[in-house]
Formats: C-alpha cells, sequence, structure tokens
C-alpha cells in the first residue's frame, strides 16, 4: 500500500481530544496543502483560516449545531468560498479533504463539520470577519485524539462498479 493510501485509510472523524497543542508548522502545512487543491480553471474561490483562540472556538462551537465539540479542538480550520464562482463547493470541499488529509498525516485528528446550507453559516462568518461574498463551506476542528472510533463502513461489492451499475445478486 503507498503512504497517501495508509493516510486515508487510517482517518476517523475525532470529536474528544487531548489538550496537547498543534504546532505553528503543522498548521502552516495544512493551510499550504488546503491552498493546493484542485479548483475549476483554477480560480482558487476560497480563504482559508485557522481559529486558535479559546475564546473563538468556544463561541464558533456554541453558533453550530452539529458542532459543539469544537470548543475543546486545539485549533479549528476554516474554508470559505467565493459565491460569485459557479463551482465554489466543489472547490473548497477538494481544499477541506487536502486539509483533513495533511492533518492526519501528521497524528492530528479531525471531524469535518458541515457549513455550507447551513443557518449558522453566516454569523460565524460574521464572527470571523468574512466578506459577504463568501460562504462557510467547512469547519475543520483539529487536535491529537484522546479517542477514536471505527465506523462500520459499507462493504466494496454493496458500491463499486466498473462501467455500468450492476448490483449483485442476493
Amino acid at each position: 500500500m503507498n503512504l497517501g493510501a495508509t493516510i486515508i485509510k487510517s482517518r476517523r472523524s475525532v470529536r474528544t481530544f487531548t489538550d496537547k497543542p498543534i504546532s505553528e508548522e503543522i498548521i502552516k502545512e495544512t493551510l499550504e496543502c488546503g491552498r493546493l487543491a484542485p479548483t475549476a480553471m483554477n480560480l482558487q474561490p476560497w480563504l482559508l483560516g485557522v481559529i486558535t483562540d479559546r475564546d473563538l472556538l468556544k463561541k464558533v462551537a456554541d453558533i453550530t449545531d452539529h458542532g459543539k465539540f469544537i470548543a475543546d479542538a486545539a485549533a479549528c480550520f476554516v474554508v470559505c468560498g467565493d459565491k460569485k464562482a459557479k463551482y465554489y463547493l466543489e472547490d473548497c470541499c477538494a481544499a477541506t479533504m487536502n486539509m483533513i488529509t495533511c492533518l492526519q498525516g501528521f497524528g492530528v485528528g479531525t471531524c469535518w463539520v458541515a457549513g455550507d446550507k447551513k443557518e449558522y453559516g453566516a454569523d460565524i462568518c460574521k464572527h470571523l470577519e468574512i466578506p459577504g461574498e463568501y460562504s462557510l463551506v467547512s469547519l475543520i476542528p483539529a487536535g491529537y485524539p484522546k479517542e477514536v472510533e471505527v465506523p462500520k463502513k459499507k462493504p466494496g461489492k454493496e458500491i463499486f462498479f466498473t462501467n455500468r451499475w450492476k448490483p449483485e445478486e442476493s
């Protein structure tokens, strides 16, 4: 197995973190990996940031509907997309996955918290002073895992296909 596949296969959503901080080197490398994600027409229609201030992490956590654990993360990466770009959502999702994969490579746990189409998105953008033409796409709380749960995944035979979908007969 190659290194990329190993990192991807080892990633799990983490919602409980230790108190250990994330180094500036890892934060910078993560933002850089987000910046290098592929985009339609190379528009790069995003703002990529990180929250490390404890009070701001708590405010953001309180605003979300399913991200209360953000308050306990060492950091929370933020991906916002320029709403004028036709494919901002796809582009920002690529940046989000690049950042999540980068963090996993450093042993830092994450959990993708949705932002796009969420009622709280505009409020979070306001707290972070994000310009109005941008929409929150994702929040990536990050920290060293306290515990990791391994969710059950569908077997490949239920979802893979070649050329055309043909379900296996039972």
